[in-house]
Formats: structure tokens, sequence, C-alpha cells
């Protein structure tokens, strides 16, 4: 049945058997690999106390002849493990900061080394892209990176923003694979997989609704962003619970040395961060604790009738934006001399927008802590998190003047998971860990023909992985294995993955991964809404065919609608040249089961109806499709020019038992180019644009229309006589025709002002949609007329960091 094992009788203490076994057997892997000695450590920024990530790290013999090299994680911490005994140099070396060195001598065959370094900045030299380039090349070689896409900060903030605002959701739009239906809804679809099949990761957390109704904003503070990865498909082992994408963002911490901040405004929004710390490092210490915490209030509610009058709502040119948010996060850190910390953190974010055709409002709040733990004794490196969050949202759809149709979402869970490394030599790893969750979900829809659904329920599931990196000259290869249990479902998926990478030359690499995925949350949505602003979330549903026959005519007897897929990715990496690099991947994605919102449902699932098929009478139907397509990614990089191109050819189709069809983000091509320059001496004007072409995408167009009998006499009406004011609308074959091409440029242009105090005030100008490009949102069936994506917008904000 789909590859999946069921387990019966005590099949709790049974898995928890099997878990315990295979994670002693991990530790014991990880002990049995510790033969030789390990120089270990981490490095710091003197000024601020941040740790450097992808900082290169060379080991040189006593006479300065090269040993081998490594470099740190998100973390800072580096780790050369199998050295011999003697004397060696560690060297760090950084166009940024000022050359650092120290000398390690190993004696013993099974010693643990720990060097940390605080690097101090150089004062005659700006930083460099450079710096990026050659951490970036070792991980080339490392690394299978396939579907993977690794930014940071200022990578962020070089792609145009949307009303003077960088945002995580305009690099996220400009991934490769990636598809967004609009600027409304904060709707994005990965390489064939809906919304809720992303996994959205904040430090390890879950995070249920990342994306704002605008569309143009995320929950996430951009200022605060250490690191960003973006994983399109084939993913290894260490994550689980999704079948389609990653997007994992890391925090920084607060400054352990200064207390500072950042405060900007705008025509769409208000921020504040301030960060510091709350005790500084004694002298020839890293241990301190710190704070950093960030809020952001949408203020375009407010600002557009008078700045933006002209946006279509559908009644009214003159009604503004009816886009409202609030994004509050603060974390405490606490950091210890070796480098082990702990840091607690919480979050609100709150959404409202008042369509003409719906009114939308949710929120989501969370906390939890994490802690990242070096053992004196031990080389393994061990992270953890425990957390817990709750969301909901109330969707009331406008029938009428006077009526609505409300639905309402909601979840609430907890998370408890952690990750154990141990680093090989050449740059490979070998990861394990586990985690375990619990959620209660509750929801309440309607769907097509006006039948209720709703369901409440309570879900708890674990993962075990394992994961191991090999790394030579020419081989990167990565088995790994997951195994996810779904205690109330009592299912578990066994899912095999791997990954490998061929360095064919110094500028060639060949690359493959694939694997097998699967998940427990579905969408309270349905995937065939034109315009889908509901995004509940429940978990999978039982109330299922009993009989499901594939795309392919295979025959199932499913027992739930727990989602299923198979990923398999092919490319290759060509460096051109020292600042241009090709790359280039095909990919296949195969669900093998998708369950969704059943608009085919017309009777209630009693005895009265036992004799209807289940097709007509389950809350939940199931579905299986695909998605094959191949994106191209051109990327130049130099000391003032950025350019990103990147072109994806996608096909993605569904099946639901009645027939095929094309779902409403199945966009053929996409085309997105970014470009960035920096003027002046002191590369303090910065230029940037960025152009998107979609093609359309499809819709279900109107047949006709016919006089509709609301048979308001009940059984004694007379249709022949009745006259009905009703209209019905009859609909073509679903999802057969296209909307017209999307596109859309941005520029934005930003000047920046540097005081001696250290202190940066910066003003920002942007144009969203420079050509007022009138791009479809929705077409109102009933009256014929067109509502439009959000026309030509200017903005112009002002910022101060200090």
């Amino acid at each position: 049945m789909n590859g999946i094992l069921y387990l019966r009788g005590s099949k709790l203490e049974h898995t928890m058997k099997i878990t315990l076994s295979l994670l002693l057997s991990f530790i014991f892997a990880g002990t049995a690999f510790a033969q030789k000695s390990t120089i270990r450590g981490f490095i710091y920024d003197q000024g601020n106390g941040e740790a450097i990530a992808f900082q290169k790290v060379r080991l040189l013999y006593s006479d300065s002849t090269f040993v081998t090299g490594t470099s740190t994680d998100l973390d800072g911490f580096f780790s050369i493990p199998a050295v011999e005994k003697g004397k060696y140099i560690l060297k760090i070396e950084n166009v940024s900061y000022i050359t650092s060195y120290d000398n390690v001598e190993i004696v013993g065959s099974n010693d643990i080394i720990d060097v940390n370094f605080n690097l101090e900045k150089r004062k005659d030299i700006m930083e460099f892209e450079e710096i990026e380039v050659t951490a970036e090349d070792m991980r080339k070689k490392t690394e299978i990176l396939i579907g993977t896409v690794k930014l940071d900060q200022k990578a962020i903030e070089r792609i145009p923003s949307v009303g003077a605002e960088n945002d995580v959701v305009s690099a996220f739009s400009v991934t490769p694979g990636v598809t967004t239906t609009g600027d409304q809804g904060g709707q994005i679809y990965v390489r064939g997989g809906t919304p809720i099949q992303n996994k959205i990761l904040l430090d390890g957390m879950t995070i249920y609704s990342p994306f704002h109704s605008i569309g143009f904003f995320s929950v996430f503070e951009t200022e605060l962003v250490k690191n960003v990865d973006i994983y399109t498909g084939g993913f290894d082992a260490m994550y689980g619970g999704r079948i389609s994408s990653v997007m994992d963002i890391t925090y920084r911490d607060g400054d352990s040395k200064k207390t500072g901040g950042k405060v900007s405004v705008s025509p769409f929004m208000g921020k504040a961060v301030l960060e510091g710390p709350l005790y500084k490092a004694e002298e020839g210490s890293n241990a301190a604790g710190t704070y950093i915490f960030s809020a952001k209030q949408s203020l375009i509610d407010l600002t557009s009738p008078t700045l933006y009058g002209g946006i279509d709502r559908g009644d009214s040119l003159d009604a503004g934006m009816p886009f409202s948010f609030t994004d509050l996060y603060g974390k405490l850190t606490f950091k210890g001399d070796g480098g082990s910390k702990v840091s607690a953190f919480g979050f609100h974010n709150r959404d409202r927008v008042n369509y003409d055709i719906a009114n939308i409002d949710w929120s989501q709040s969370g906390g939890g802590m994490n802690f990242l733990l070096i053992p004196g004794s031990s080389p393994i490196f061990i992270k953890g998190h425990i957390n817990g969050s709750s969301y909901s949202t109330n969707f009331a759809e406008v029938i009428s003047e006077t009526d609505t149709i409300d639905r309402f979402s909601s979840i609430g869970g907890f998370d408890l998971g952690f990750d154990f490394t141990y680093f090989v030599k050449n740059g490979g790893e070998f990861n394990y860990g586990f985690n375990f969750n619990g959620f209660r979900t509750q929801f309440k829809t309607y769907n097509e023909a006006g039948r209720l659904i709703e369901a409440e329920n309570f879900s708890t599931e674990g993962g075990l992985y394992g994961n191991y990196r090999y790394v030579s000259t020419r081989w990167v290869v990565q088995p790994s294995v997951r195994m996810m249990y779904y205690a109330s479902y009592n299912t578990t998926s066994i899912e095999p993955r791997f990954g490998v990478k061929f360095n064919a030359s110094e500028k060639l690499r060949l690359k493959a991964s694939g694997g097998r995925y699967s998940q427990n949350f579905t969408s309270a949505a349905s995937d065939k809404d034109v315009v889908n602003l509901f995004n509940g979330l429940l978990s999978a549903p039982t109330s299922v065919q009993n009989n499901f026959v594939t795309l392919y005519g295979n025959e199932r007897q499913p027992q739930n609608g727990i989602q299923y897929a198979w990923h398999a990715i092919a490319g290759l990496e060509y460096d051109v040249s020292k600042h241009l690099t090709v790359n280039i991947e095909g990919y296949y994605k195969y669900f093998s089961q998708l369950s969704n919102i059943n608009q085919n449902k017309l009777y209630p699932d009693t005895d009265a109806f036992a004799t209807e098929p289940d097709e007509f009478k389950k809350d939940f139907i199931l579905e299986n499709g695909e998605s094959v397509g191949v994106d191209l990614l051109l990327k130049y990089s130099t000391k003032r020019l950025f350019l990103w191109g990147v072109y994806s050819l996608g096909h993605s189709i569904r099946w639901d038992g009645f027939e095929v069809y094309y779902p409403v983000f199945d966009r053929r091509h996409n085309i997105n180019l970014v470009g960035t320059y920096l003027f002046g001496e002191n590369k303090d004007l910065e230029v940037s644009a960025r152009w998107n072409l979609g093609s359309g995408l499809p819709f279900t167009p109107t047949a006709g229309f016919f006089q509709e009998e609301n048979f308001q006499g009940g059984v004694t009406t007379d249709p022949t006589t009745s006259n009905s004011s009703y209209v019905g609308t009859i609909l073509g074959d679903f999802n057969s025709e296209r909307l017209p091409y999307y596109h859309r440029l941005d520029v934005t242009v930003k000047k920046q002002f540097d005081f001696k105090n250290n202190s940066v005030f910066e003003v920002i100008a942007s144009v969203t949609n420079l050509y007022n490009r009138r791009n479809i949102f929705y077409v109102n069936r009933a009256t014929g007329n067109v509502i439009y994506q959000f026309p030509i917008l200017p903005s112009v904000g002002v910022s101060y960091k200090f």
C-alpha cells in the first residue's frame, strides 16, 4: 500500500524500541569514529561578538606547508578531525579582518584541542564580495547543493524592494522553480508543490503562516536574518514533514559588545530593531548574554487612501489598500566561553485584510528555546530545540450585502528535537537526530456545493534520521534515511534519500539527488480554488474514499490522507569565469498521494446514503499528480555589479479520480532578471531592478448563463410561472484556458550616509510595477468586472542604523 508499513498490536512500544536501538547505534558509531585527534573552535567578530559563518580555516605544518582546510558553519564552528601528532599552525585569512594565527600541538592520539578566534576588522579596507566567494567555492566541491539556494542579509537587500522595504519574500520569489500567483494573497508554489507542502523554519521552529496577505511582505525581519537556505526539492533526511520544499531561516544573535538598533519608516510600514548585551564578556572570554527585539507595523491601510487611491478593489478606485499587519519578535541568548549557548525566543504576528469578496483575519504566536552544546570530551556537536506555537484564521466570504460564509481554522502544537553532528575528514559529516511533535487542529469550511466540512483532531508524530556525507577529491556522496511515525494513524513511513556530486574539473560539477517524502498536514482550502485566500491547516483526513485509482491506473485502498511524494533531480554547475556561474537542473516530482477538500461532495456520509459512491459523500478526496521541469540560473557577481537571471520551464498536472487537470499554479514559463550596481567611491549609492515575466495561469472559462430556479415556494413551486430573477453560471472545462502573461518591473535606489559614530542614515526610493502593467487578479463572473493586481506604486522610505 504505497510502500507504507502499518504497525499493529503494541505499535508505540515496538516503534520506540526500534527508534532507541537506531539512536544508540548512531551514538556508538559516532564514538567509534573518534580514533584520531580533533582541532575545533569558533570564530567571532571582535566588534560585535557575532559568530562568523562560512569562514575558511587552514591548517598548516609548522613550516607553513598546507595540510588541510575547512570552513565554519552558521554558528561559526569549525572542526578538523583525524589530525596526526605534531605541531601545526591555524591560519584565518579574510580581507575584511586582520589575518589571525594560532599554534597548535597534538601530543596524544585522541586529543580534542579547542581554539577560538576573535577577528578584528581592518580599518583601511571595505568589505568585498570575494569574502563570500572563497567560502562558496569550498562548499561547491564538498556539498551536493542541488535544488538549493543560500542567501544572507546582503543578498536579500540587493533584490529590489517593494515599498522601500526589503523582505525575504522577494528573495524567495526569484528562486529557480518558484511560482507566485500574484501580488496579493501571499501564495508561493515550489516546483509543483502547494503552499501547505512548503516547510518554513525559523531557528528550527515551523512557521505556519509565513507571508502576509499583501504578498509583498513576510513575517520575518530582514535586519535579523543571518542565513536563508532554500531547498526546492531532493533535500536530505534532516528535513521531514513536507513533500515539496524547505525554507530554513536562521536569525543572528544580539550584539554582545554594545547597544544598537535600526528604525525605518515608509508608506508601507514602520519598524524598529533594538539589540545589545545583557552582560558583557570579561577580558579574554567569549561568555556573554545578549538580547534582540524587532517590531513592525503596517501603515499602508492609513497612507494608501491618500497616496495610492487608484487601487482597484472591485467596487471603487479610491478606497486604497485594505491590508494591516503587525509582527513582533524577541530573543535572549546566553553564550558560554567554550561556544555552547542557549537562546529563548518568542513571536507574534497578526494580519487583517478586507477585500470586497472576503474579510480575512489571522494571527499566530509562539516561543521556544534552542541550545548548542559542545561536549569537552567528545567530538560530537549537539543541537536541540523545544518550542510551541498556535495559529488561527477566520475567513468571511461575502456572498451578498447582508450574508457571508464563515470559514475557520486553527492549529496549536509543540515540537522537541535533537541533532548530532560528527565531522569527518575532507569536509565530510555524519548527522543523526530525532524529533517528536504533536498538534491539535480545528477547521470549518464549505465546498462549492455549499456542504459543510468540519473536523477537530489531535495528532502526534515522530521522526528519526541518519545522514552521512562522504567527500573525496572528485566525489561527494550523501546517503540518508528518515523514518516518520504517524502515531495517530498507526503508520510508519520509511524514506530513503540519496545525493551525489562529481567534480569533473575545477569548473564543472555534475550532481543528482532524490528520495521519498511524506507529510501529515493538509490544507483546509481546495487546490482548485481560483483565488485561494483561505489558508487553513488540518491533520491528514481519514474521511477519504476507500478505493483510489491513480493517474496510471493502479488501484489502492488507502487508510488515511497522509501525503507522499518522490523527487528526482539532476543537474550541473559550470564556472564560466571567476564571476559567472551557470546552474542547470531538471526535476521530476511524483505526488503519489495527495489529499484535497472534496468539491464533489453532495451527500452526508451517513447510513442513509451508504449506496452512494465515496467520491460524493466523503469530506476529502485523494488525488495524485506529477510535476516536471527545467530551471536555469545565471549568476554574475563582482565588487560593484550583481546579476541574477532565472528561467523556469514547468508542467504540472493533477488527477482527482474524475479528470486530469492543470492546478491553478501551473505556469509554463517563468523569467526573473535581477541586476544591482554600486556607484560612488565608497559604493554608497545602489541601483537595483527586477523584471518578472510569467506565462498565463490556468482558469475555468464561463460557458454561459441560465435562469436559475431557487424553489422559494418549496415543492409547490411552478418553474414555468415563477420567473426567477436568479442567474446561474455554466462553467466550461476546468482550468482549460489561460490568463494573459504576467509581467512587472520593479526599481529601487538607495543612498547611504555614514557618520563618524558608525551610525548610518539611508534613503530608499522604489517603484513597483514601473510601467503600470495591468495584471489580472480575478474576474467577477456575475458582473464581468476584471479586478487587477497592484498598479504602479512609488514609495520613499528612510532608515537610521545606530
